[in-house]
């Protein structure tokens, strides 16, 4: 029996489904696109699409399986929902966020966050971070928070001096 996961983030868009796993799949290491298919006759008086085209792009990154629809313009994406990035190092926040950033607002990053040329909203979160700010010394993570504040992409050192005080 095929195992299928039980939960699967559909992102729709109005036609860049396959460019958009294309593009996921290119910044993660362990990623791949697992199945495509394509709008038919069957339906097209409610779908509009043209026969052929792409409907749906399943593909994984890091484990994690995502279905891509070309469903439209009807829906666009909004904050409301994002993908948090989980790094362990500075250049893992880097490599993420020069990637996922490329080609998408400026005006749309703060705080770790960004919004993808597809309009697709991502956190990029050093696992640093997440410690500093569970840290029961309120006085440290309330320092660090601040700090991360104040930053578009997050700089762990920069997070770390403010959490010891330093800055």
């Amino acid at each position: 029996m095929l195992h299928v996961q039980k939960i699967t983030p559909c992102l729709w868009f109005d036609g860049q489904a396959e460019e958009a796993a294309k593009f996921y799949c290119a910044i993660f290491d362990h990623a791949k696109i697992t199945a495509i298919t394509h709008y038919g006759k069957a339906g097209q008086e409610f779908h509009g699409r043209e026969v052929g085209s792409v409907m749906t792009v399943s593909f994984e990154l890091d484990g994690q399986t995502f279905t891509g629809l070309n469903g439209g313009p009807n829906f666009t994406f909004n904050e409301a929902i994002s993908f948090q990035v989980n790094c362990q190092t500075q250049e893992e926040v880097d490599h993420f966020w020069g990637r996922l950033s490329a080609g998408g607002p400026v005006e749309a990053q703060q705080c770790g966050w960004l919004k993808d040329k597809f309009g697709v909203s991502w956190q990029i979160v050093p696992v640093a971070m997440m410690e500093m700010i569970k840290d029961p010394d309120t006085a440290k993570s309330q320092r660090a928070m601040l700090a991360m504040m104040h930053m578009k992409k997050l700089d762990i050192a920069e997070l770390q001096r403010a959490f010891d005080g330093e800055s």
